[in-house]
């Protein structure tokens, strides 16, 4: 894809949303990190259902660790893997307290070391509680990008590493936003909505014809 198309495709996603954020629900980046972690392999919806509950609860780290596991798995026991998601928060939220005064930290390196937190993960909140131009690539944005050939990569390290790359400035602070949620409502996995997308005219990915006639 060239540049001039990368450039139309984001000119068009900031026209349809202006100010793109997270649909987790969260009011500082301890509530934020907590919602992220809970989020692996269960919907938004889900983890707001129960982050709403468990924050009016406890919204820090010292007030989480005051539950111990067995008091916060009741909060979040209807999101998946909640038993091991219970063991993460409470030894991130210890490692916190002992290691950044229950402040949850803004470089890669220090939130890559808490328990249960990855690139993706730390991707996230360093966008979204920090305001850095970074891209956490999930299975929608890796879609994304792989079928409409704005960055083709065979890993979410590729995609990652080209999207940084050939996202022009301007909207790389909102690049992951714009294309997570695209993903998610309008280039979907099994029935992509070509006839509603926006960028369609612009897109690279070769079935979208079957899809526009199969809708038409």
């Amino acid at each position: 894809m060239n540049p001039k198309k990368r450039l139309q495709i984001f000119e068009r996603l900031r026209e349809a949303n202006t100010k793109p954020t997270t649909e987790l629900v969260f009011h500082s980046p301890f509530e934020l990190l907590v919602a992220v972690m809970l989020s692996a392999q269960a919907t938004d919806k889900s983890v707001n259902l129960a982050t709403r509950a468990l924050f009016e609860r406890a919204d820090s780290p010292t007030a989480i660790l005051a539950l111990d596991e067995e008091g916060l798995i009741p909060y979040i026991k209807t999101i998946g893997l909640f038993r091991s998601k219970a063991r993460h928060i409470i030894s991130t939220c210890r490692y916190l307290l002992e290691r950044h005064d229950g402040e949850v930290p803004d470089s890669r390196e220090a939130l890559e070391a808490l328990p249960g937190v990855g690139r993706k993960t730390a991707n996230v909140i360093l966008n979204t509680a920090f305001g850095q131009p970074t891209i956490a690539v999930d299975t929608h944005i890796f879609r994304v990008a792989n079928r409409t050939g704005l960055a083709p990569g065979k890993n979410v390290i590729e995609v990652e590493n080209r999207l940084l790359k050939f996202v022009p400035p301007q909207f790389l602070l909102d690049a992951h936003h714009w294309l997570l949620l695209h993903g998610r409502y309008v280039c979907k996995a099994r029935l992509p909505q070509c006839p509603n997308c926006l960028i369609r005219d612009l897109c690279e990915f070769r079935s979208k014809t079957k899809f526009l006639e199969e809708r038409s």
